[in-house]
């Protein structure tokens, strides 16, 4: 009996390796890089505390540009300032694709500055780069929202004493960004506006883990797995609730309010916009 249930066993090993191989079987040429295990790839050869230190480290025997499996996710890396430089900047156009992410794909439909590709993203892109600069960006108006999420964040830690600034940082990016998006500012003591940011924490912990697991693979005849993705609407609907339902209302308050012609933040100017497209 123990003898059948380790050919049992041995079998299956084989055909999750035959299954590994047949997966990882390349049909173009890709860069050198480590071989990776079955199910986890080469996680176990990277410091998740650190996981640039394993860059560089891997990156000494197979070079500055090398493949990886994170996961079932294979990954082409680059390790080095010239690398780096030379495909997003000398050649941005033919690397300014963005992977697909199935549990961001769920989530966004596709839409989004930072998930979308093609014509969608430049033209996305194009409009928010516009619209930032009408608000200041690179100009005296940014600088000024800046100058006053800096004084607050002084302020608050003004004590001479060690402090972990984690708290403060992510609140003065925060509330930058609420200028430009709402066109409003929190109290660092503000309970939504810390909730927020706890929900928000929570979710971005879940999508960098959740990915590398289930990556998105769209294959013709074949069904896409990002059906069977939890997204963070599946693991956490309060949360993810609580943040829709404070978008779509703030949203409303701009759809009651809106003046075309004086523009507060990128909500209007975004709306704006849909009309004058009819939608």
């Amino acid at each position: 009996m123990e003898f059948s249930g380790t050919l049992i066993l041995a079998g299956l090993i084989l055909a999750l390796l035959w299954l590994w191989s047949m997966k990882n079987r390349r049909k173009y040429p890709l860069p050198p890089g480590p071989t990776g295990l079955p199910l986890i790839g080469n996680l176990l050869q990277v410091d998740k505390h650190v996981p640039f230190k394993s860059m560089l480290k891997l990156s000494e025997k197979y070079g500055p540009v090398m493949t990886l499996h994170l996961g079932w996710q294979r990954v082409v890396v680059l390790v080095g300032y010239d690398t780096v430089k030379e495909a997003l900047v000398d050649q941005a156009d033919d690397f300014v694709g963005r992977g697909p992410v199935a549990l961001l794909l769920k989530v966004t439909k596709g839409y989004g500055l930072a998930i979308s590709n093609g014509d969608r993203w430049r033209q996305l892109r194009r409009f928010t780069l516009t619209t930032l600069r009408d608000f200041g960006m690179g100009r005296k108006g940014m600088e000024e929202w800046i100058q006053e999420e800096s004084f607050a964040c002084v302020f608050l830690s003004s004590p001479a004493a060690p402090f972990d600034p984690r708290f403060l940082l992510s609140c003065t990016v925060s509330n930058v960004i609420c200028c430009l998006v709402f066109g409003q500012r929190f109290s660092y003591d503000d309970e939504r506006f810390l909730s927020l940011l706890k929900i928000i924490s929570e979710i971005l912990k879940f999508a960098l883990f959740v990915p590398i697991i289930n990556p998105d693979k769209k294959k013709k005849k074949k069904k896409n797995p990002q059906n069977y993705i939890l997204a963070p609407s599946d693991y956490f609907p309060q949360m993810y609730n609580e943040v829709k339902k404070f978008i779509m209302t703030k949203i409303q308050e701009h759809m009651e309010t809106i003046n075309p012609s004086v523009p507060r933040d990128y909500i209007d100017c975004f709306l704006t916009r849909l009309s004058q497209v009819g939608l």
